[in-house]
């Protein structure tokens, strides 16, 4: 077939303020434009639609993360060392030395803990019955993610700035990745002391990722690196589909009523949550050889851009992709990446949307929204900032 050079191009920027609070409709126009933009603005060939997302995720010996996934050249420099940051057998050795971590057999040793958290924070919040929905939704992840990832309780009250900073350096050098950039490195610096240290909770990732260390199998400064690049996504990601799926279910009282009359929907429901509001934006891949996407010819060395939040709202993939229906198989949406880089965390993320949406099913009749919400300025995460609701109790 031959390639095509006439691929479209976009202007506006995607990471401006503005676009960050209000991105779908800049989707809608880029997946009109077609399967392959050009970004004038960051230089980088943008994939709007499912189809070639999922093709550029799942083909990782083209499109290889080894070059960095961010679109700033410090943070691809930085984050080398990184699970994130890694390609082929590299990567594998990463990944096995924590995926003992995340398998579901050992979520299932968790989930009685998990589920007796949230139950907790669901009946605080109908408790207070005015609540900020972004704030309920960090109180689960706080309480989980750190003790799995062995993070002294020292430092903890920095964790979530210093997480969202980590995802705004992911994004252009803006304005966003320039404010936050003294905290993204002041996480480093304080992992890197935790390891020197050896502070890390005892029988933890963390310690499990010391004693590799210890015995040759990575280096420590490895050690740091790889805490980081499990803590902030497993933060983040989860804080927003929680918050999400509070939002949603209050706009859509509907659908609310079909998950209280089938609570069997929930795993769907989180699914569908994920679809309709990804919690990542995008990364980037390096085409590792000359290629071609959607008949376009992609130079060896370019970016691409895969935009998991647009593929999700694709009406080429789905029907009627601007409404949240929990009954709508939504198993294959790309919000938690695919392929060997697949989010490591997605289980736990799972475990707990599902624990917080089962504590709420059971303790509360209605959710309510009492005011606007606002969206968080960050370059990758796309999650409230702030989300004034009212629990109606059953």
């Amino acid at each position: 077939m031959p390639t095509r050079t006439d691929i479209p191009a976009y202007r506006p920027d995607l990471y401006s303020a503005a676009a960050i609070r209000d991105t779908h409709p800049h989707y809608v126009r880029l997946r009109a434009l077609g399967p392959v933009v050009w970004l004038t603005k960051h230089k980088v060939y943008a994939l709007p639609r499912y189809e070639q997302c999922k093709a550029v995720l799942l083909d990782d010996d083209t499109f290889v993360s080894g070059e960095g996934v961010a679109l700033n050249p410090i943070a691809n420099r930085l984050g080398q060392g990184t699970t994130l940051y890694s390609d082929g057998d590299d990567h594998a050795r990463r990944r096995a030395l924590v995926a003992h971590r995340l398998t579901p057999r050992a979520l299932r040793s968790l989930t009685a803990a998990v589920e007796e958290k949230a139950a907790e924070v669901v009946e605080a919040a109908i408790a207070r019955r005015a609540v900020d929905g972004a704030e309920m939704a960090m109180a689960l992840p706080l309480s989980v993610v750190p003790d799995l990832v062995g993070w002294p309780q020292e430092g903890r009250e920095h964790l979530l700035r210093w997480a969202g900073a980590a995802f705004n350096g992911l994004g252009p050098f803006n304005r966003q990745a320039v404010r936050t950039l003294p905290s993204s490195l002041g996480m480093m610096r304080y992992a890197r002391r935790v390891v020197r240290e050896r502070s890390v909770l005892e029988g933890s990732m963390g310690h499990d990722l010391l004693c590799a260390a210890d015995q040759g199998e990575l280096l420590p400064a490895e050690c740091a690196t790889l805490m980081i690049d499990y803590l902030s996504p497993s933060l983040d990601t989860t804080i927003s589909a929680i918050a999400s799926a509070l939002h949603l279910f209050a706009t859509h009282p509907e659908q609310w009523r079909l998950l209280k009359e089938d609570p069997g929907r929930i795993p769907n429901a989180v699914n569908e949550v994920v679809r309709y509001e990804s919690p990542i934006r995008a990364f980037t891949r390096t085409a590792a050889r000359d290629t071609t996407i959607a008949g376009h010819a992609i130079p060896k060395g370019s970016r691409v851009l895969v935009l998991y939040g647009s593929a999700n709202r694709d009406a080429l993939e789905w029907e009627a992709p601007d409404t949240f229906d929990i009954r709508r198989d939504a198993a294959r949406q790309l919000g938690f990446g695919q392929g060997t880089h697949g989010c490591a965390g997605q289980g736990l993320a799972r475990l707990e949307t599902s624990a917080i949406l089962r504590a709420l099913v059971a303790r509360v009749d209605r959710i309510e929204l009492t005011g606007t919400p606002e969206w968080a300025l960050n370059n990758i995460i796309h999650r409230y900032e702030r989300l004034p609701l009212q629990f109606i109790p059953a």
